[in-house]
């Protein structure tokens, strides 16, 4: 039987750094993908006017939906949230819009970001997940997932109530390929190497994630809960 899978992120391209290779693989064996982006990523960096502004959101919007494509999701969503000011937005907003997403889709299971990440969105979202996931009477969601995400999570100090540590992990040798392409789109936010964000980096984690566990290339994952 197929899932419903959902992905809740603070910003475009971190549902690609994070589970990329995933998706790609839920999608190829018949599971429905669909995906959740509150922040727009721009609005916190310097740009020539407001103008200026609204145009590198657009771009950054089409952008993920070019990468969500290649992944094969079935939908995303942008909220365009204020970029690295998730901290500065009513909590429970950011719960009810999550908590609108889950129950529109039903999701079997969740992927969000770990806890420890250094970018406060990423705090703020993985947070508002767990609120929004309460595991009440009849609930969908029996599996959440917290993903790294290069240049971030590796950034926190690793003190043992933020570091992550990974009990899961996926198989991605045979969409490592997609994945890569994926990031194709999101060209402008990625780093020269020796940078976490870079090509090279991003697909040494891979290996290096999938060496771990005997595999070509794997993703990583810190398991929330799962209910069987």
């Amino acid at each position: 039987m197929n899932n419903t899978i959902a992905v809740v992120v603070a910003h475009p391209d971190d549902e690609i750094l994070g589970c990329g290779g995933t998706l790609s693989r839920f999608a190829k064996e018949g599971n429905d993908i669909h995906i959740l982006i509150l922040a727009d990523g721009e609005s916190s960096r310097e740009t020539k006017g407001k103008k200026g502004e609204v145009n590198q959101i657009k771009i950054r919007n089409n952008a993920a939906v070019n990468a969500c494509k290649k992944i094969g999701c079935a939908s995303v969503i942008m909220k365009n949230l204020p970029d690295n000011r998730l901290d500065g937005v009513e909590r429970l907003d950011i719960i009810q819009i999550i908590e609108s997403f889950i129950h529109y889709h039903n999701p079997v299971i969740l992927f969000t970001h770990h806890a420890g990440d250094v970018n406060i969105d990423h705090r703020v979202v993985h947070d508002s997940v767990i609120a929004a996931a309460r595991p009440q009477p009849g609930f969908s969601v029996k599996e959440i997932l917290f993903f790294e995400v290069p240049s971030s999570t590796e950034w926190r100090p690793q003190c043992p109530a933020t570091a992550f540590h990974p009990n899961v992990y996926i198989d991605i040798t045979q969409t490592l390929h997609i994945k890569m392409d994926a990031l194709n789109a999101y060209a402008s936010e990625l780093r020269p190497f020796p940078h976490p964000r870079s090509v090279e980096a991003i697909e040494a984690l891979a290996r290096w994630r999938g060496a771990t566990v005997g595999v070509c290339a794997a993703e990583a994952f810190a398991l929330g809960r799962k209910l069987i």
